[in-house]
């Protein structure tokens, strides 16, 4: 098992940074996921912790032993990849068995640590298949199946579920919990899908421009984001964040006035949930034509413009308007997060 920690790591090429003053230990048994948008600096953080990258300032620790200048074959580390990487020449039985081979492991062991491997990820009917007769799915799970086989001290995985279709993306996202709950691994996880981000880790670092954004569970980062780019990131829809003014207790931009508010004088940005806020009849704080409404099967969303921003609620799911007509919605003080408009960040505790 391993604790990772990692100190002051940066990466630069010439003027670029990649990756800036990365400051965080990951637990041993812990599953991080390293959360942004893409070039954000997440897979290459991952890939310092390997050994794939150098970093140009920083040391990386693995159980309390700095392992810059160890190669990557050294550090005791399992990679699973965007591409599977698989032999095509290769069963699957050969597939999962090859870092058995590679890091000269006694040949008796194989058979029952590749069965084991195999079992965990459901793939013993596959065994004798080559990866050209596999789907999509059953080639992540020989990926998965080949990093676990090894038994390191931990897994990194880059995108893992990025080629597969939604509904096998579902599926093997369970099948990634459930082998982090059986083989209690140090994992980190890069991904840019919130979703994989909610439902898999312990804890998310939510990356922008290099830099940290935000650590926390789960809960945290979407209960109570740092700034106005993790609440934009987090959330399906991502919270609804409103540019205005408060004078007196009392939020005012176009369409909308929110009372009872504290902390907070002049320009801010207001934040709330879809899911928060409610159609009403009448005298909500916000009032508006609809701009779009879209059935999700368990609810209707409603979208509003106010300013320049576009806004939405959650309705129950046999709420029907029609474009253009005027709605009413309830946004209670006590739903609602305030931030700096200049520098995003949020306000108050």
């Amino acid at each position: 098992m391993a604790e990772i920690q990692l100190r002051n790591l940066s990466k630069r090429w010439g003027n670029f940074v990649g990756v800036d003053k990365f400051d965080l230990t990951i637990a041993d048994r812990e599953f991080l996921v390293l959360l942004g948008p893409s070039g954000c600096g997440k897979t290459t953080t991952m890939r310092m912790i390997a050994g794939l990258e150098t970093a140009t300032e920083g040391d990386i620790l693995i159980d309390g032993k700095r392992v810059n200048d160890l190669e990557p074959k050294d550090r005791d580390i399992s990679m699973v990849f965007q591409s599977y990487g698989l032999y095509p020449n290769m069963n699957v039985f050969e597939n999962i068995r090859f870092p058995l081979k590679v890091r000269k492991i006694d040949p008796a062991t194989h058979k029952d640590r590749v069965m084991r491997a195999a079992e965990m990820v459901e793939l013993e009917p596959f065994l004798h298949r080559k990866p050209a007769e596999l789907s999509g799915g059953q080639r992540q799970r020989v990926a998965l199946a080949r990093a676990i086989v090894r038994e390191p001290n931990a897994f990194l995985m880059d995108e893992p579920l990025s080629n597969l279709d939604a509904k096998l993306r579902v599926s093997t996202r369970a099948q990634i919990k459930n082998l982090s709950h059986e083989l209690k691994v140090t994992t980190v996880y890069v991904t840019h899908d919130q979703i994989e981000a909610m439902t898999l880790a312990d804890r998310v670092v939510v990356m922008e421009k290099g830099v940290i954004q935000q650590v926390g569970s789960p809960t945290e980062i979407y209960d109570r984001p740092a700034n106005t780019f993790v609440a934009s990131f987090i959330g399906n829809p991502a919270m609804n964040l409103i540019d205005g003014e408060i004078q007196d207790g009392t939020f005012r931009c176009a369409r909308t006035e929110i009372a009872s508010l504290t902390g907070a004088n002049g320009p801010v940005t207001l934040g709330f949930r879809a899911e928060d806020a409610q159609v009403v009849e009448s005298g909500g704080q916000i009032t508006a034509p609809v701009y779009t409404m879209e059935l999700l099967g368990d609810a209707s969303m409603i979208s509003v413009r106010i300013g320049g921003a576009l806004v939405s609620v959650k309705a129950h799911k046999d709420f029907r308007i029609e474009i253009d007509e005027p709605v009413s919605i309830a946004v209670p003080s006590e739903i609602c997060h305030l931030f700096d408009r200049k520098t995003g960040a949020r306000i108050g505790a």
